[in-house]
């Protein structure tokens, strides 16, 4: 017995960690999935309906147009957020490397808004944004540029891309420093033996830098990709649950949060547990499907050297 103890000694160091895995992610996981299956008045569970709940969702008015609308807002929020992190990450990253004097301070002051609060990050945004007074409309009067003056979170053509965009103003920093740990871990051989050959700078981000770092880029995208469909802080805080103005805001997490509870920010009070909980078992349909061939991707690109 006390062989078998010594031998099995890890797994009294696993056992926190699976116990507080089980309590905080496995256990609300399946308890979603149960809920989801049964009719509730408010907070109280009644009969078990099935799969009805999820037929609401995706067929029923009102939870159709709001399913479906929350859902192509988070597809827009992930696309472009992987588009500029992709572009403008990986260009600040390559920079960084270069052995310049300055390039530590700059790379903190990239990597600085990832240490915000995103909560932090909605309020300062908020005021910065302000149509009346914020700063970055004064900042457009002071050059020039009058005409662009508008009320950038009040409309709905350019509320949505404005929470984007600070949503890729708070990220930045991780894809910059995990891009440059990628870059940093080719080796320097390759590029001297390029350059002896006649290879021009394109020419070595294209063959060289770029395929190595297909991997590091595979993995920052599944990770954006989570993050993009767990989106919720910042929208609640910038725009409320209800993703004004008239729903060009919403996600899915802010349709599953007033589905649940209602909308505090109308007044609106109650919610519908089955239907919320159907909503929170798609998303994690969705992003399991995708982090699943994301996955198996970021596998196949994988380069030996």
């Amino acid at each position: 017995m006390n062989k078998w103890i010594k031998s099995h000694i890890f797994l009294v160091f696993l056992l926190p960690g699976i116990v507080l895995y089980g309590l905080f992610m496995v256990y609300p996981l399946l308890s979603a999935l149960g809920y989801s299956l049964f009719s509730w008045d408010g907070l109280i569970r009644e009969g078990f309906v099935g799969f009805e709940n999820f037929r609401k969702v995706l067929t029923e008015i009102p939870y159709k147009e709001r399913f479906w609308n929350a859902l192509a807002h988070n597809v827009k929020f992930f696309i472009i957020t992987f588009v500029l992190q992709t572009t403008v990450g990986l260009y600040i990253a390559v920079k960084l490397t270069q052995k310049r004097p300055g390039m530590g301070f700059f790379q903190a002051i990239y990597f600085l808004p990832y240490t915000l609060s995103m909560v932090v990050v909605g309020f300062l945004w908020l005021l910065l944004l302000n149509p009346n007074w914020g700063a970055f409309n004064q900042f457009l009067k002071l050059i020039g540029l009058e005409e662009l003056i508008q009320p950038w979170l009040g409309q709905e053509s350019t509320a949505l891309i404005t929470i984007i965009l600070v949503n890729f103003w708070r990220w930045l920093g991780f894809p910059v420093l995990v891009f440059k740990a990628g870059l940093q871990s080719i080796p320097e051989e390759l590029n001297e033996a390029a350059i002896i050959d006649g290879a021009n700078s394109w020419q070595l981000f294209r063959y060289i830098t770029l395929p190595l770092l297909k991997p590091t880029i595979a993995m920052v995208t599944i990770i954006t990709f989570i993050w993009d469909f767990n989106a919720f802080d910042l929208v609640f805080v910038m725009q409320g649950s209800s993703g004004n103005p008239h729903y060009a805001t919403d996600l899915l997490a802010t349709f599953f949060y007033r589905t649940a509870f209602g909308d505090p920010t109308t007044g609106a009070a109650g919610g519908d547990t089955g239907i919320a909980s159907a909503i929170a078992v798609l998303m994690l349909i969705i992003i399991g499907i995708a982090s699943y061939f994301g996955i198996k991707i970021m596998q196949r690109s994988e380069v030996e050297y």
